[in-house]
């Protein structure tokens, strides 16, 4: 090719989820300008993309349609599935390649939106670099699936997830718990995984249905009464707005009669030491489905409001309380989150709503608790490893046993040289625990044992510092901290660039 020659344009057309009259103007434009169409299809040789253009397409159009060898992952390539895949795309960049060199326009159509799972992104990636290029966006089948539920899809500072379906069933069962709506991509032979996966997830009752949105054979419904023998891959699951389809309202429920105490329940979850990072995708699914939150203020305040949400904080030391009021909403009907921070089982709420549960007014409503991460290995990870071999948890408050149980347990674990992590060491109200525990562990430990200092882990006054035993100050303690004392073989190392850190072996020397 000559140095003035000048070489074809490339465009990804997007034709949107289906209906003809649903393309845009510019991809219309596009198609009438082309010297070229091409198009992806299967070895039956019929392109949905085609179809919908179908009525552009002119009788001097060079069409190229480009056939993939294979559908699903059983193939002889030597490459696998993925090699037969690859090198189909580079022998159909190189097919397009030749009519660009020659000076003629490209349009490669697709259905919803070139860069939406789309498979001209596979041509985009091969040539873009060495021709101009335009990309046609196009109307997806996730805007067209809310237009046909005729719901809205997300509002306000909702959060939309776009799932495959051929994730794990774990991984889908994980990200589905955890966002506000969501839409699943590529059912078909994936529609038992994605069934399962909502109900593991919690959200099947709320999961709608649509099949070909926009297109001949559109169907709708709920995706519980789906039958999976029925699914094309041309079909998604839903997850619509939870603000525009919320549960009752407390209003709606206030009075015992009006709730189902069948569906009522608590679930004790735990926010970890801090903010919205330390969530599990569990306990996000568990807060957003809620729809009273019951819980010390403090921790509350970590999780984000939600309208038709109810929030009922209180002090911290009304535990037991604060467990029968979220009983008492459950047994009316009232889907109720009891937030705790941390590990809600690790000296926090779920002994409390246990122990309530467990009398008989309340033994037939549904509690389940939810794991949280523990301060204790929130402040272990910043510092190393510190609680690499076998350790004991003690908290050093003193408001529910006597401190003469708390020294005969700090004792017992430092003959067992056990490394220490220590909880609830200090408040405004408790100043002398720390100096005592010091005192005690002097006793059975080095005065040079690494001790970890970690107060607000997670938080915006995050600190962690390593100290020696003998140099623990009790007046830089306080109810925000915690306190890894190491055993006889914990180490403390200074790294290359200046930072010190903590770890214990594993292996622990014969005596």
């Amino acid at each position: 090719m000559s140095e003035q020659q000048t070489t074809g344009r490339l465009y990804g057309v997007g034709l949107g989820p289906g209906d003809p009259s649903l393309m845009t103007v510019r991809a219309v434009q596009v198609i009438a300008e082309a010297d070229v169409i091409a198009y992806h299809s299967a070895r039956h040789g019929r392109s949905i993309a085609r179809s919908i253009a179908a009525a552009h397409i002119r009788p001097d159009h060079v069409e190229e349609a480009l056939v993939y060898p294979v559908t699903t992952e059983t193939t002889d390539h030597p490459g696998g599935y993925r090699g037969a895949l690859d090198e189909f795309y580079e022998e159909a960049a190189a097919r397009l390649a030749a009519h660009l060199d020659a000076g003629r326009t490209v349009a490669v159509i697709s259905e919803g939106d070139p860069f939406f799972y789309g498979s001209y992104q596979h041509m985009h990636k091969r040539l873009a670099d060495r021709y101009p290029t335009e990309v046609i966006p196009g109307v997806t089948s996730v805007s067209a699936a809310a237009a046909r539920l005729g719901t809205p899809l997300v509002e306000a500072d909702e959060v939309l997830t776009i799932l495959p379906g051929t994730l794990p069933e774990e991984e889908l069962t994980a990200r589905l718990a955890s966002t506000d709506a969501a839409v699943v991509m590529k059912l078909g032979r994936t529609f038992p995984t994605v069934r399962r996966a909502m109900e593991r997830s919690g959200r099947l009752a709320e999961a709608r249905y649509v099949e070909r949105a926009t297109m001949s054979g559109e169907r709708t419904g709920a995706l519980a009464e789906t039958d999976p023998a029925s699914v094309p891959y041309f079909s998604v699951a839903v997850l619509p707005s939870r603000i525009a389809n919320p549960a009752p309202t407390a209003d709606q429920d206030r009075d015992q009669a009006d709730g189902d105490p069948a569906r009522g329940e608590v679930v004790v979850v735990g926010t970890g030491p801090a903010g919205p990072l330390w969530l599990t995708p569990e306990t996000r699914g568990a807060l957003a489905a809620a729809e009273e939150l019951v819980g010390y203020t403090t921790y509350l305040d970590r999780v984000p409001v939600r309208p038709g949400q109810r929030r009922h904080g209180s002090d911290n030391k009304v535990e037991a309380e604060r467990a029968e009021f979220a009983l008492d909403l459950a047994r009316r009907g009232r889907r109720v989150a009891v937030v705790s921070g941390g590990d809600p089982g690790v000296f926090a709420m779920a002994t409390a709503v246990l122990e309530v549960a467990s009398q008989d007014e309340y033994r037939d409503v549904p509690v389940r608790v939810l794991p949280g991460l523990t301060a204790a290995n929130a402040a272990a990870a910043r510092a190393g490893a510190p609680l690499g071999h076998d350790y004991a948890v003690v908290s050093l408050s003193d408001r529910l046993k006597p401190w003469e149980v708390i020294a005969e347990r700090l004792r017992s674990a430092a003959e067992a040289d056990l490394v220490l992590a220590l909880y609830n060491p200090g408040s405004r109200s408790r100043i002398w625990q720390v100096g005592k525990a010091r005192e005690l562990l002097l006793a059975h430990r080095s005065p040079d044992t690494p001790v970890v200092v970690a107060r607000d882990v997670g938080g915006p006054e995050e600190s962690v510092r390593i100290v020696q035993l003998a140099d623990l100050d009790p007046d830089q303690v306080d109810m925000r901290t915690i306190l890894l004392v190491g055993s006889s073989q914990t180490r403390a190392v200074r790294r290359g660039d200046g930072t010190e850190i903590v770890w214990t072996p594993r292996r622990y020397p014969e005596r």
